[in-house]
């Protein structure tokens, strides 16, 4: 029997834990959701909830869609400097970064979402234990170890192909690409 709930845990067929918590570390239903959320007690990979606001998407017309006057271009060079600045801040401070993404998804449990995998559970952890004590934009920040380990498993495969119907309300991630010159 236990062969089997360790088999099944983390998906689907899991009656008990959220699989959409343990696969991308939100869950739309939030605290409200019928399942469990295992928060883990440590993890390489921190969640800052929250904490990017595209600027295109300030306006929201009638029929549901964006409209910015800012330029992609534009929008691309404030997010790649946005990107540099918390990368380069985080790894100065709090050890050796792996990966970071950053969500661009609408819906209230991804929206503005910054996941950082750190080479280390120890970096991790000193990183969420200070920036819940500080501010970015006139807000605080809200940051916690997440259970995400593999994010190609929690990205939306239909985004990066460019088929995705659900759009910005997609409960999987679209993540914010940084321009070739920066990476």
């Amino acid at each position: 029997m236990a062969e089997y709930l360790a088999s099944i845990f983390g998906t689907e067929k899991d009656k008990v834990n959220c699989s959409f918590y343990f696969k991308i570390g939100a869950c739309r239903h939030g605290e409200r959701c019928s399942r469990l959320h295992n928060k883990p007690t440590f993890s390489q990979t921190i969640v800052m909830q929250n904490i990017f606001q595209n600027p295109q998407h300030t306006v929201q017309l009638a029929d549901g869609s964006y409209k910015s006057n800012m330029s992609d271009e534009d929008a691309q060079k404030h997010f790649d400097h946005y990107y540099e600045d918390i990368f380069v801040e985080l790894e100065e401070k709090y050890g050796e970064i792996e990966e970071m993404n950053v969500c661009d998804n609408l819906g209230d449990h991804l929206v503005g979402n910054v996941y950082v995998k750190f080479r280390s559970e120890e970096h991790a952890s000193a990183a969420v234990n200070s920036l819940n004590n500080r501010w970015f934009n006139g807000n605080p920040i809200f940051a916690e170890l997440s259970p995400v380990t593999d994010f190609r498993e929690a990205c939306c495969r239909q985004y990066e192909m460019g088929e995705c119907t659900r759009g910005g309300f997609c409960n999987f991630m679209h993540l914010k690409p940084i321009s070739r010159s920066l990476r």
